[in-house]
């Protein structure tokens, strides 16, 4: 009985006491984004990206097989992770909406780890601020509320050596590849990387608890990479994806209108090209990644840190003929999420649907302290102790198309529904159809199935559809 008392007692210590009391030692947090990464299936690379660096931080820790985002798109998923709550209860649902405007005093969990004495620093992209190349807009990164110091850190000049092709004659700017010639310092990812590496050393130095925040701007278009990133990736040995022949029709707004009838026009050679151009994004992102967790080994933090990496919602590599996000389909709604944190047993991979807005909790009761607000995610700290114990039976992703046009989602893991705001449905069963081919909503057979996850679907808060606002 002492000896199980004393383990108790060492466990609480490192791993932090009950939810809303702060542990004795206040552990660091180092929070990792990726831009427009999708997660590639079954394993979190699988063979075709290389990134030993995601590797090695997923033996360490705690690999999501389904985590979703609640908005496929970079600002109202962001917002809705850092809020802990969902779209429909921020109202931020595109990239031009700062929630401060309709949230000016809801609390960020970085904010409420400022609050309670952690240093908090930001560098990157993790509040939608900018992408890459464009003006950063400052207020939108939340210097003085979230972040004791923010910034995003451009390229350094001259950026533009290497090799450049529009994929779409300049019709689309954004879908441009570059191989460029240069180390990765001179990108803003390897900027960033440097940043972060130097707020970690001295934070640590100083004694103080911290939160750093990373967020890379690659796999993101455009596509630019360091030339030693496209090198492991011939073309010849990638192999496109080709949707079946049996491909059900997309129902109306399941693909956003614009830009599939410029994607229609990609030859092979267009296609084996973005492809090449994503994966070398993902390796350079990989790279920065290593380089922080080199600096946690150097550091000897390993013991005393929270480290959570995820990105920010999925992304089409041809499925459908879409080459984007933006859609209600499992492959950008899903996105990669890994954790470790002391205590944790590494190598574990957690089967059950969770979401970003779990994340807030997450770090709330790892810290000790306790959120101002009513959050809308649950703690994955108990599935980081038994990543085998179901945590959730469903996740569910809103996305909207313009003015009372929208659409919302739930997953259960072997089930998708998606409904529409103009009566349409879609049901994919991922047990027998895992790249949602075949809509099979109008099946008598799955009757039961819909009128369940309809139910779910109308458990949320409601969307009081205004499209962007």
């Amino acid at each position: 009985m002492k000896s199980a008392a004393l383990f108790v007692a060492f466990f609480a210590l490192i791993c932090g006491t009950l939810p809303g009391a702060e542990p004795a030692r206040k552990p660091n947090v180092l929070l990792i984004m990726a831009d427009d990464l999708r997660d590639f299936g079954g394993a979190f690379t699988s063979a075709v990206a290389k990134t030993p660096n995601l590797d090695r931080l997923a033996a360490r820790g705690v690999r999501f097989e389904r985590a979703f985002a609640q908005y496929p798109v970079c600002n109202p998923s962001r917002t809705s992770m850092l809020l802990g709550l969902r779209c429909e209860q921020t109202g931020i649902v595109g990239n031009q909406q700062f929630f401060r405007g309709p949230l000016p005093d809801t609390v960020t969990f970085p904010q409420l780890l400022r609050q309670h004495g952690w240093t908090t620093r930001s560098f990157g992209k993790i509040l939608h601020a900018a992408n890459t190349g464009e003006a950063v807009r400052d207020q939108w990164l939340d210097t003085g509320k979230s972040w004791d110091h923010a910034e995003i850190l451009p390229a350094q000049s001259p950026h533009r050596r290497g090799e450049f092709r529009n994929l779409t004659g300049g019709k689309l700017p954004w879908c441009e590849i570059g191989i460029l010639d240069g180390s990765d310092d001179e990108q803003p990812d390897g900027r960033t990387a440097a940043a972060a590496i130097r707020s970690m050393e001295a934070l640590t130095a100083a004694g103080k608890p911290w939160m750093v925040a990373a967020g890379f701007h690659r796999p993101h278009d455009p596509f630019h990479s360091p030339r030693k990133y496209f090198d492991p990736y011939p073309k010849d040995a990638l192999r496109l994806y080709r949707d079946p022949a049996g491909l059900s029709n997309a129902v109306a707004m399941a693909i956003p209108a614009g830009w599939l009838a410029d994607f229609a026009k990609f030859t092979d050679d267009d296609r084996l090209d973005f492809f090449r151009a994503y994966l070398a994004g993902v390796s350079f992102m990989d790279a920065q990644v290593g380089r922080l967790l080199d600096t946690l080994d150097r550091l000897k933090l390993w013991d005393n840190t929270l480290v959570i990496f995820l990105g920010d919602h999925g992304y089409h590599l041809g499925e459908r003929g879409w080459w984007n996000k933006s859609t209600l389909f499992d492959r950008s709604c899903r996105a990669p999420l890994l954790i470790t944190a002391p205590g944790v047993k590494g190598g574990q991979v957690c089967r059950s649907p969770v979401e970003f807005i779990d994340l807030y909790p997450t770090v709330a009761e790892f810290c000790g302290v306790k959120a101002p607000h009513a959050l809308a995610g649950l703690s994955l700290r108990p599935v980081l102790a038994d990543p085998a114990r179901p945590h959730k039976d469903a996740a569910y992703t809103l996305v909207t198309r313009g003015p009372q046009r929208f659409g919302r989602s739930v997953t259960t893991g072997r089930w998708r529904f998606t409904q529409w705001s103009d009566g349409a449905t879609e049901l994919y069963d991922h047990d027998a159809d895992p790249e949602e081919t075949r809509n099979i909503s109008g099946d008598a057979v799955n009757a039961t199935v819909v009128a369940e996850l309809k139910q779910k679907l109308a458990s949320l808060p409601p969307w009081q559809a205004n499209g962007e606002r």
